[in-house]
């Protein structure tokens, strides 16, 4: 029995596989539990072995590349074509080894597990942030019913807040005031998490070298510098500067037949925190740099004199930010801002 590329399809506690050789004939059909794959794996001469980039796949591929094996992880979507008729564990097994014997196919680049756990880092922060927000909007709710209405923004609210609080009055009933305040104080306990995260991901940025230098980039900050090197590491796996903002959904949408061209709205592909830490971050440099008189201050004025909209030119320049940190992570040099900057 030789096996090619062996296909699995990765479960909670049990896994199928399924291998098939060079002629893409299937030679192995099997389902087992975790601990019995590894065992399984390392008995396996080397061979490629196919899984979907899912949740455990980056842990059991670097298992699997310590025994000589190499690892062609994929996403979901792209081995759907694949998988023929009805959907089943082994039919799903069978897709992932035929997608992976694609030569057109684009792969995952494996992770290592200082980035997952930087990336659990982020999502932790993520769920706490949404949940503060859930927090602050459940408040202004409840005192828009005693009639008491607050200015927008975060800050103005919280220091409204405490000085209602503190005031002896009787808009709100004792009960009501009571949950308030115990609201209040969830309210700083999610501030001091965030807070508590906010500075570790500060001394990861200044530990890491890479970080540093995605930080000096206007518009990257530590949690952008952070999270992209989690996410994407050296950037290897990006031939071109433009396919790393085509992955982060940062390009046009193309709807393209009969040869004539038609370009739609952004594609809001990949990953939806990288995207929206991107173009924050060029929502908040953008106003500095396009007064600036650098070559990518001088392409944002260019841009704005010519009417293009705004929140336009804010995805074009969250683009641009990818691309050199595509080169700044591919080089090993920090940004420069007299850098000349070619057009999207």
């Amino acid at each position: 029995m030789h096996i090619s590329i062996l296909g699995i399809d990765i479960g909670k506690n049990s896994c199928s596989v399924v291998g098939v050789d060079d002629r893409g004939a299937v030679v192995v059909r099997r389902t087992m539990r975790r601990q019995t794959l590894i065992e399984f794996v390392e008995k396996l001469p080397t061979c490629v072995i196919a899984m979907e980039a899912c949740c455990g796949a980056h842990h059991l591929g670097r298992l699997f590349t310590a025994r000589g094996h190499e690892i062609r992880l994929m996403s979901p979507e792209y081995v759907r074509p694949y998988v023929k008729a009805q959907k089943n564990d082994d039919r799903d097994a069978e897709g992932i080894a035929e997608a992976a014997s694609r030569p057109t196919m684009r792969f995952v680049e494996l992770k290592s597990q200082e980035q997952l756990d930087i990336q659990t880092l982020h999502r932790v922060r993520s769920r706490l942030v949404a949940e503060r927000t859930s927090l602050i909007n459940q408040l202004r709710a409840v005192l828009l019913e005693r009639g008491v209405i607050f200015a927008v923004g975060r800050v103005k609210f919280e220091s409204a807040l405490d000085g209602l609080l503190a005031e002896a009055d009787e808009i709100l009933s004792p009960r009501i005031r009571s949950l308030v305040i115990e609201l209040r104080d969830e309210w700083r306990m999610l501030d001091k998490k965030i807070e508590a995260l906010n500075a570790e991901f500060v001394a990861l940025a200044r530990q890491n070298s890479a970080m540093r230098r995605l930080t000096s980039i206007p518009g990257i900050g530590v949690l952008n510098a952070t999270a992209r090197v989690s996410a994407i590491g050296d950037a290897a796996s990006f031939k071109h500067a433009r396919d790393l903002g085509a992955w982060l959904g940062l390009v046009p949408r193309q709807f393209t037949t009969g040869g004539k061209a038609r370009l739609l709205g952004i594609t809001k592909r990949g990953n939806t925190y990288l995207r929206t830490l991107l173009v924050h971050g060029a929502r908040a440099a953008m106003h500095t740099l396009s007064q600036s008189a650098t070559p990518i201050g001088q392409w944002l004025q260019t841009m704005l004199s010519r009417g293009v909209q705004r929140n336009v030119v804010i995805v074009a320049l969250a683009n641009k930010l990818a691309r050199i940190a595509w080169a700044v992570l591919r080089k090993g040099q920090p940004y420069e801002r007299t850098y000349g900057v070619a057009a999207i």
